[in-house]
């Protein structure tokens, strides 16, 4: 019974990877105007999402079934208490249309039943942990410099809005797709090939088609995230934004490192949007919203994990009195925040501040 409960919640999972991750990547296309309508976006990212998981997410899979903590220790309970950290953060990103990291929601979870077990193996979360920061800042820079020369080679009128353009964008979406299935269906169906309960060939395939599906359902809000809220793209400025996303992803997981497909996309378009306009790009609000999720998401996954593996497999009173205080201690100082600004904004508005 704990077995089909473990498997539901992981599907459940990959259908919201489709929509955070997964539609993230043909998000630029949309934003620009190669593809007209959002379900024609979705069902192009979903065939390169499930060709990208059948054909490259093994290594990627390996990484998260026992790469991060022993196999030994991926039960069913385990997988579940997994799957349900992992989903919850995803699931709530989702409903505010903010493309969240599913390799860091996972990544997250699996770190906080490590740490509720103590056995973590920690040199190779760091070397993870290390590429979550080096590859978005690798994708930023790239955009930067190259948009720099792009917006130069626009002002002499070297690239004109061409058929080959529209041709070249949905390829480079196609293939930043492809890249999310190698890399993130690994994030669904890795806890149940860590605890034997499915072969990595048949997860692979199982679980591609439901991130596939997630897409097609659910992924529009991110995809008008990613597409329009952030900055408006011409055609030449998407192709090199999904390139991006799609050459350091794939390069990634070849050598079987989770990593965050969503920041690299948005690093890019970040980056890009920086190399047209300046330093206000940042000033924009969903911008700050993305990034304060990046930084939120796995801790909140590790904590909700590390809490469930103490209350249902544990049973450790204490460390669950230690989880439930500082949750809510972070709670009474982000209410003290706000109430610090909203006085402070009274005063002032009321012309009694500097």
């Amino acid at each position: 019974m704990l077995e089909y409960i473990a498997i539901a919640i992981s599907l459940f999972f990959a259908m919201n990877i489709g929509a955070s991750g997964a539609a993230a990547s043909m998000g630029v296309a949309y934003g620009a105007g190669a593809i007209k309508k959002a379900w024609q976006a979705l069902l192009i990212c979903a065939i390169g999402v499930f060709s990208g998981a059948v054909l490259g997410g093994g290594e990627v899979v390996k990484t998260i079934s026992s790469g991060i903590m022993p196999q030994d220790y991926i039960t069913v309970k385990v997988v579940i208490i997994i799957l349900i950290s992992a989903t919850s953060s995803l699931f709530f990103a989702n409903l505010l249309g903010i493309p969240l990291s599913t390799s860091e929601v996972t990544v997250g979870a699996v770190v906080g039943v490590g740490i509720a077990y103590k056995v973590l193996y920690v040199k190779s979360l760091l070397v993870i942990m290390a590429f979550w920061v080096i590859v978005p800042i690798v994708a930023f820079v790239i955009a930067l410099l190259f948009g720099k020369g792009l917006y130069k080679l626009q002002a002499k009128g070297f690239l004109k809005d061409r058929p080959i353009l529209t041709i070249l964008l949905i390829a480079a979406g196609f293939f930043e797709a492809f890249s999310a299935g190698m890399n993130n269906v690994a994030n669904a169906v890795g806890p149940l090939v860590g605890a034997g309960m499915m072969e990595v060939n048949t997860g692979i395939v199982l679980g591609g088609a439901f991130v596939a599906l997630g897409a097609i359902l659910m992924g529009k809000r991110v995809l008008e995230t990613n597409g329009k809220k952030i900055v408006r793209f011409e055609k030449a400025e998407g192709i090199l934004i999904s390139s991006t996303g799609a050459l350091l992803v794939g390069i990634s997981s070849i050598f079987g490192l989770p990593v965050p497909l969503t920041q690299v996309t948005s690093s890019s378009i970040i980056g890009l949007g920086m190399a047209k306009g300046g330093t206000q790009i940042f000033h924009k609000h969903i911008v700050k919203k993305i990034i304060r999720i990046w930084i939120v998401s796995p801790i909140f996954s590790l904590a909700i994990s590390y809490f469930l593996v103490q209350l249902f497999l544990e049973k450790d009173l204490y460390a669950i009195l230690l989880v439930g205080s500082v949750i809510i201690g972070t709670l009474g100082v982000i209410s003290l925040m706000k109430t610090i600004r909203e006085e402070e904004r009274s005063i002032y508005d009321a012309g009694e501040g500097i």
